[in-house]
């Protein structure tokens, strides 16, 4: 597998493309990614906040702002815990759109916010059972703030948590499905 990072040299942050690129090797070895993929890792170092994309399946090419990558406490230093969650989320995203069975998702521009969170739950579980560390409440959370705060939306959380099958029609049903239950009064 290849694995370009650019820029080469970083100006805003403490950042390290060779570090970057290895990290990133070893995540998408654990996330199951072909040996034959090359992915082009491209960091916007001029912005703090933290957004990642996959822009490209063919080639594999990810858009991040450097905050995604920046040590929470620490402005414009690097986190290799951040990284790794950020890159493990997007390159299941990546094996999962590359899997036929799995479905044909819209790109990641043009996923509703309630189905790109359900489906981040279900990569980040799947990150965290191939032994990276995970904030599962954070993750709750996140989830009931766009599906709300109902029995239906923790049964579709915990079943996004806790499978390693689903396809991407079953992921949308999850969503739809909790965003629409009535909230109890």
């Amino acid at each position: 597998m290849t694995i370009a990072v650019g820029p080469q040299d970083f100006t805003f942050v403490d950042f390290d493309a060779r570090s970057i690129s290895s990290l990133a090797a070893q995540v998408a070895a654990d996330v199951g990614l072909a040996d034959g993929l090359d992915v082009t890792i491209e960091i916007d170092e001029s912005t703090p906040l933290g957004r990642a994309q996959v822009t490209s399946i063919d080639p594999v090419a990810l858009a991040i702002q450097s905050g995604a990558f920046e040590e929470p406490t620490a402005p414009r230093q690097f986190s290799e815990r951040a990284t790794a969650d950020v890159l493990g989320r997007l390159l299941f995203r990546v094996r999962d759109r590359l899997d036929p069975d799995f479905g044909a998702p819209p790109l990641d521009e043009e996923l509703s916010l309630p189905h790109a969170n359900a489906w981040d739950v279900y990569a980040v579980a799947r990150l965290r059972r191939a032994g990276y560390p995970s904030q599962r409440q954070r993750r709750l959370y996140a989830f009931r703030t766009r599906h709300g705060f109902t029995d239906v939306a923790d049964r579709a959380f915990q079943r996004l948590w806790t499978a390693d099958d689903l396809t991407w029609s079953d992921i949308a049903a999850l969503s739809d499905e909790a965003a629409v239950a009535p909230v109890a009064s």
